[in-house]
């Protein structure tokens, strides 16, 4: 089991990394970002093992993403780290997730659709919205909870 954390954190943390880079973000950034998905995607895959329902942990990984880059944007903004690590909210949380979209219920689907079984088809495509569905809800929980003036913006 740890041997298995380990590596999902290491591969978490590349691929996090790896869409990071293709934002265009700078190379602090990009570590920032794998830290927090690293981090993040490897709960919600422990969380799956463990027998929770894919939504709740892709929920409960973009919360904490969420979180993680608010607490990240605390420390540099008290001090505790230097200014220019001081990176939007957004840039840290959007590559952490990315990672998290389910591509093989994506395929699934459309491999059934290719074969022409519609029910398991549209079984794999529900079930793919439903954690691309669960991923900005995660996120926006977060920033219910963490940024006041968020919630009374109109």
């Amino acid at each position: 089991p740890w041997l298995n954390a380990v590596l999902r954190l290491i591969t978490a943390f590349a691929g996090v990394w790896g869409f990071s880079v293709l934002f265009n973000s700078p190379q602090r950034m990009c570590i920032v970002a794998g830290i927090i998905g690293a981090i993040t995607d490897t709960l919600r895959l422990t969380m799956t093992d463990f027998g929770v329902a894919a939504e709740i942990a892709a929920f409960s990984g973009a919360l904490l993403a969420g979180l993680l880059a608010s607490a990240w944007r605390t420390i540099v903004r008290h001090g505790l780290a230097p200014q220019y690590l001081g990176y939007p909210r957004i840039g840290l949380t959007v590559p952490s997730i990315v990672i998290m979209v389910p591509g093989l219920y994506m395929y699934r689907a459309m491999f059934y659709l290719g074969q022409f079984h519609t029910l398991p088809a549209l079984d794999w495509t529900f079930r793919a919205f439903m954690v691309i569905i669960c991923l900005p809800i995660g996120l926006a929980v977060a920033r219910v909870i963490t940024d006041k003036s968020w919630r009374y913006d109109v």
